[in-house]
């Protein structure tokens, strides 16, 4: 793991822990957010479900009325002292365990927080896209097809940000040339 992307791990963590603990949904989306930046730059897979899991707890705490605080916060602090040391396939490991107990937390939350991880790994996904990664990879990346992704980025405006550098009149005389 790159070491820039370590420490920035390690700050979005610490800042995610302080958020699980007062219960601050909106904190933790705009940690998700951030490290989508690096998700994009390096392509960093460990990033990337850093972004998952952050923005699946703020899921889980905007619409969860449960005592989550605790045993995520400890699994959390687990993984710090893990990729503090370097010790990448105990983060790795701990990262999991949290993806499990987000699951346990409520039986009855248990189908939603999956349709929310997946929800979560379409709407990364679509970030590293707008962030010029191409789909197949942004997709492979966090393990959606190509089409959940595609059917979510058709709804967003993210099709409609790129440049046009040719009018709509140059086209048109560029095609009424093309047929003389």
């Amino acid at each position: 793991m790159d070491e820039h992307i370590r420490k920035d791990i390690l700050d979005i963590l610490n800042k995610s822990i302080r958020f699980v603990k007062s219960k601050d949904p909106v904190g933790l989306m705009d940690l998700s957010n951030r490290t989508v930046h690096d998700a994009s730059i390096f392509q960093d897979e460990d990033s990337v479900g850093i972004a998952v899991i952050i923005y699946s707890l703020s899921k889980l705490i905007q619409r969860s009325d449960k005592s989550v605080s605790h045993k995520l916060s400890s699994y959390l602090k687990k993984s710090v002292e893990a990729l503090s040391s370097k010790n990448i396939s105990a983060f790795r490991k701990y990262m999991k365990t949290v993806i499990g107990e987000i699951s346990v937390i409520d039986s009855k939350l248990k189908l939603y927080i999956e349709e929310v991880v997946n929800q979560a790994q379409i709407k990364k996904g679509s970030r590293i896209y707008a962030h010029g990664i191409s789909m197949a990879r942004a997709c492979e990346m966090l393990g959606v097809t190509q089409w959940e992704m595609m059917n979510y980025i058709g709804k967003t405006s993210i099709p409609d940000t790129g440049k046009d550098e040719f009018g709509i009149k140059s086209r048109l005389n560029l095609a009424r040339s093309l047929f003389k």
